[in-house]
């Protein structure tokens, strides 16, 4: 590695495996498996970390501890037999290779499947303890059983294990006993809260290697309006024996679905720091031996300008590149953080072109953003590397202080992929988010408006709107001047006011769709599929737009400039293609 790299990374690349079961869980395929062949295998697999997860009790772990303890005692007392002498050598010398983590796998109501990690010097009886309050029965505490009865509920083992200052982790959250598995019975909003509580570290998925918005590292970026806290996503082998079963190869052994975390040590610590980061790119699947080539900035790029990512070829003064760099960290600040990529384009087919200087550059930008956004801002600034030249990166945390401003008075904010100027209505949203009160006052709409276009809710039995996009509310006309009422879908947002003049692109769209329809949307020409009609789609694929028509108590409500994203239920139903 070169200096440079050195200089961009922080750190080395680490192999992990965080999901890992031993004979002490009940299910365990090899129950003759010996604690020190599971430390030869993590070992031979190239593993740097393991933690040791058994269902719902820490014996395993403390096997290991005790079997280490006895051959030191032996050693103290001058009776190690030649065997035992080798043993132990072979035991101090793997945990110098490999840190052990202690942890469990505990079963919570539904049957969800959580990750407890702990540092490695936490005393099992306070595990034990944690595990009891937890209502895992005293009389199974040893038993390793998948099932325990009736034990706690998904979000009080996140807050415990956080609490106990442990990692929460939703095991193989989108398969089976993961809360993020597609089919099972639960509401919505309990689906949001199990895979975006505060005290939840990462998700384990099983289909980390998978690309784009389909997977679940994709659906958890932080563009799902529902899901607006990006989680970091690892993958563990959830190992019930030493190595993969040839019979049933989806039985996996230790270390065949291992995750690379890129970590100034391998520490638990690390890994922690890790999770409480913005920085996204320092996990990824297990890479080949000796093959280096994952280019996580090549990834970013198939997805494309969103709501959390933004492309700039170059952060020159001229033509206001790099005040538009300025605009974007304020709109992430303001809106749900993100990341901001300087040097390359957001399409994948154009080379990038790189920052020169990128040291000079990089300490220019933090001075930028230091000087140019109030209150301060935490950011971070890197240099990559991607195509053989150097860029800049930097990631932006969701503000707990805003709003946000650049130059004391530009207050921006992102909508999908594009960043403007906020309005009132949208500052005094954010001020609210702040003191943490209830929205409803910033969201109240007029109470007597002159023209109405729908109801305000959806009636009963009718799906919920798209989550992305715009409605119009509301049209007011004063002194010849037509003022609209927007709702952003994305948030519920409401902002009143807006004309065609100042209105941000997507707002401008909406209107200009507005003004080409019947001004009695009953005279509406469309297509209806039951209750529902797409009236217009721009683009393909990840780039799709949808103009939607929804009947509702006889109105018509009309939703603009819907992505791909916003599309769910029996709106995916309508447009086409794959569900959530």
């Amino acid at each position: 590695m070169t200096r440079r790299k050195k200089q961009a990374t922080a750190g080395n690349w680490y192999t992990v495996d965080l999901h890992l079961h031993t004979p002490a869980s009940a299910d365990y395929q090899e129950p003759t498996v010996r604690y020190l062949e599971i430390l030869r295998t993590a070992a031979a697999r190239g593993l740097n970390m393991i933690a040791m997860t058994d269902h719902n009790t820490v014996v395993g772990f403390r096997r290991l501890q005790d079997e280490l303890a006895e051959l030191e005692m032996l050693e103290k007392l001058g009776r190690l037999r030649d065997e035992e002498t080798a043993r132990l050598k072979e035991f101090r010398d793997l945990r110098n290779k490999v840190l052990v983590l202690p942890g469990f796998e505990f079963t919570a109501t539904f049957g969800f499947h959580i990750l407890g990690i702990f540092p490695p010097d936490t005393p099992l009886r306070e595990l034990e303890l944690l595990l009891l309050k937890l209502n895992v029965p005293a009389d199974e505490l040893d038993a390793g059983s998948v099932t325990v009865g009736a034990s706690s509920d998904v979000l009080t083992c996140y807050h415990a294990i956080d609490q106990a200052g442990g990692l929460a982790i939703a095991a193989h959250a989108n398969s089976s006993n993961g809360v993020a598995m597609r089919g099972f019975p639960i509401g919505g909003q309990t689906k949001i809260a199990y895979t975006q509580d505060l005290s939840l570290h990462a998700l384990e998925v099983t289909d980390l290697e998978q690309r784009g918005r389909r997977s679940t590292a994709g659906f958890f970026s932080g563009i799902k309006p529902e899901y607006p806290r990006r989680m970091h996503c690892i993958q563990g082998s959830d190992a019930h024996r030493l190595r993969r079963d040839p019979q049933n190869p989806k039985q996996l052994g230790i270390g065949d679905r291992a995750t690379e975390m890129l970590l100034p040590e391998p520490t638990f610590e690390a890994i922690k720091d890790l999770f409480a980061s913005q920085d996204f790119a320092r996990t990824r699947p297990q890479q080949p031996r000796g093959d280096r080539t994952f280019d996580f900035i090549g990834e970013t790029r198939e997805d494309g300008p969103n709501i959390v990512q933004a492309f700039h070829e170059s952060m020159t003064t001229r033509a206001g590149k790099l005040y538009a760099i300025i605009a974007d960290v304020c709109a992430f600040a303001n809106t749900n953080g993100g990341t901001v990529l300087v040097g390359l384009s957001a399409d994948p087919k154009q080379p990038p072109k790189g920052v020169p200087n990128a040291k000079e550059a990089r300490s220019r930008l933090e001075r930028e953003i230091s000087q140019r956004i109030s209150p301060p801002l935490k950011c971070q600034v890197d240099v990559q590397e991607t195509g053989g030249v150097t860029i800049l990166r930097v990631l932006v945390p969701r503000g707990e202080d805003g709003p946000y401003a650049v130059d004391d008075n530009k207050i921006y904010v992102r909508e999908e992929a594009e960043t403007g100027l906020a309005v009132r209505d949208e500052i005094v949203a954010m001020v609210v988010r702040r003191r943490g009160e209830p929205a409803a006052a910033a969201e109240a709409v007029a109470e007597a408006p002159r023209h109405r276009e729908h109801p305000r809710e959806p009636a009963k039995g009718l799906p919920a709107p798209p989550r992305t996009g715009v409605e119009i509310v509301e049209v007011e006309e004063r002194d010849g001047v037509h003022y609209y009422t927007m709702r952003d879908l994305r948030n519920g947002n409401v902002v009143k006011n807006v004309t065609r003049s100042s209105a941000r692109r997507l707002w401008h769209y909406a209107i200009e769709q507005r003004q080409a329809l019947p001004e009695d949307l009953g005279q509406l020409t469309a297509t209806w599929q039951g209750d529902m009609a797409v009236l217009r789609k721009r683009g393909a694929g990840k780039s799709a737009r949808y103009d939607l028509a929804q009947l509702q108590n006889g109105a018509v409500r009309i939703y603009f400039g819907v992505t791909d994203d916003g599309v769910h239920g029996p709106w995916r139903d309508l447009v086409g293609g794959e569900g959530e």
